[in-house]
């Protein structure tokens, strides 16, 4: 994107051909935000530097959004109030921690209002009143306070309603195919809700995906038979989205006629409420019980919905018995999802369940040296070992950081070294600092339980140290970044089954348990202080 002045008048231009004609300068006036609406372009203070602020601005082309990074900067004269510099940066660390449909679908259609350090929420309707407040509230209340923001209130706006998934539908007032056209069957450019630009190429593998993605290429190549359904599971921000929607690009550039979807598992869920609200469950199920495939994204938002998960079981058999491929993702191992009926678990184990761990080392400055090379970006490998070795977590932080660096580095016009890096990502790393180590919690749960902190590290299988150690690996994981192969190296070179053993043990105790599940909250409330 460019800005050019003639005379008094702005004219920015995106990457994507959208026009916007500025008189005076491109300020954020009610007249400049209402041209951008009109253009669907969303804009948004995001940095001052030598008295000026540098805006943010989103293209939205297709129905999706297209960050860019510097674009226009006004004098930071204009009238903009502390308090909604300080949300405009809560909303960007939201939208760097949820994924694109998350934050679109639950977050952007939020409206607000700024007064006196405090922020005001209005949900267009009941539904996404209630989902908000029991999904994103919390976070989003925390932070927005960590920006130095008093509060966050949420409440609907007045005159809507819409029901929630166990209420009694209202009178039909749209036909069934009606229905069918606006809600579940998009127009062919859409119909997938594929990002085009995730494939394998672009997928960095590793140690931590490999079997994930030898997995999504044997679908990819024979859907329906290879591993049906496909499960992946693991962290957030860690490429599950990326891999199965890889799967079906690479599907669709095989069989462009196929019938491909990729769906949250929150619209999945708008979709039943919807089919129940207008009585159009026929519909519903003509759409979803003859694709060819259907990507589920984060199935563990059906948790504790009946409906959701009933509906989900008719098409999952339809679909399976017509040899049709169903690829599913989830932050947990199929048995550990809450809320979830029996009968879904058991099918979810039919085909195949892969885990996608936190990338290691080498991977992530792979990750980062990819990024900035499709990005054009000139960056040098101690820069990437830098950030790599400081971000941890997973792919999206990673890439959140690189962001960060760059944007750092262009606004002081320097190149980008391990200086500049450092410099960037200081809050980041002062953070990190205060975190907990994993040696610190070796010696914490030793002390607990009043053995050697060597113990940890042996390889004696007595109750009274494998206990305390798969303590320690669970609350390991439970409180650090760490991957399971990095807190396997961290109690004797142990390997990562063994951690994950430890989890599962831990939790299943918790759950029978009364003095574990004592235990482990009392060592959990130490450790964090």
């Amino acid at each position: 994107m460019s800005a050019l002045s003639f005379g008094n008048r702005w004219l920015i231009s995106t990457f994507h051909g959208i026009f916007l004609d500025f008189t005076n300068e491109p300020m954020i006036t009610p007249q400049n935000i209402g041209l951008c609406q009109e253009k669907n372009i969303h804009i948004h203070p995001y940095l001052t530097v030598n008295n000026f602020v540098w805006t943010g601005v989103e293209c939205r082309v297709n129905n999706r959004f297209h960050p860019t990074l510097l674009l226009v900067r006004y004098p930071h004269t204009v009238s903009i109030s502390p308090a909604s510099e300080r949300w405009q940066q809560t909303l960007l660390n939201l939208q760097a921690e949820y994924t694109e449909s998350q934050f679109n679908t639950w977050i952007k259609p939020l409206s607000e209002v700024i007064e006196n350090n405090q922020v005001i929420l209005i949900a267009p309707n009941r539904f996404i009143l209630q989902w908000v407040k029991e999904r994103y509230f919390q976070r989003i209340d925390e932070l927005a306070r960590e920006q130095g923001l008093d509060s966050v209130i949420l409440q609907q706006k007045e005159n809507s309603t819409i029901l929630p998934e166990n209420t009694s539908p209202p009178p039909d007032t749209h036909s069934q195919d009606t229905l069918a056209r606006t809600v579940l069957q998009p127009n062919p450019a859409e119909r997938s809700q594929l990002n085009r630009t995730f494939n394998f190429d672009n997928f960095v593998s590793g140690k931590a995906n490999q079997l994930a993605r030898a997995a999504a290429l044997q679908v990819a190549e024979n859907p329906g038979k290879a591993y049906n359904p496909l499960f992946v599971y693991g962290g957030v921000g860690l490429g599950k989205t990326h891999l199965i929607q890889a799967i079906g690009n690479n599907i669709l550039e095989r069989n462009p006629q196929a019938k491909v979807r990729y769906i949250h598992s929150e619209k999945y869920v708008s979709d039943v409420v919807r089919a129940y609200q207008h009585k159009s469950f026929d519909s519903f199920k003509q759409y979803y019980h003859t694709l060819d495939l259907l990507m589920i994204d984060d199935i563990q938002f059906f948790g504790n919905k009946t409906r959701t998960q009933e509906e989900f079981f008719f098409a999952f058999n339809a679909l399976v018995e017509s040899h049709r491929q169903i690829i599913i993702t989830c932050d947990s191992f199929p048995k550990e999802i809450s809320g979830m009926e029996p009968r879904l678990i058991s099918r979810f184990g039919w085909g195949l369940t892969v885990a996608i761990e936190p990338p290691e080392l080498e991977m992530r400055v792979a990750i980062l040296i990819s990024k900035a090379q499709k990005e054009s970006i000139i960056l040098e490998e101690s820069v990437a070992f830098f950030i790599a070795k400081h971000i941890r977590s997973n792919v999206r932080e990673l890439e959140g950081a690189l962001k960060r660096v760059v944007a750092y580095a262009r606004f002081r016009n320097e190149s980008i070294s391990v200086i500049s890096a450092r410099e960037a990502l200081k809050d980041v790393l002062a953070l990190q600092h205060r975190q907990i180590s994993i040696e610190n919690i070796q010696k914490t749960v030793a002390d607990y339980y009043k053995i050697k902190v060597s113990d940890m590290f042996s390889k004696k299988r007595t109750r009274n140290l494998a206990r305390p150690r798969q303590m320690a690996m669970a609350l390991a994981k439970e409180i650090t970044s760490l991957s399971l192969p990095d807190i396997g190296e961290s109690f004797g070179g142990r390997d990562h089954t063994t951690v994950l053993h430890a989890c599962r043990k831990i939790q299943e105790l918790c759950g029978s348990d009364q003095t574990t599940q004592r235990d482990f909250e009392a060592l959990n409330s130490i450790l964090n202080g």
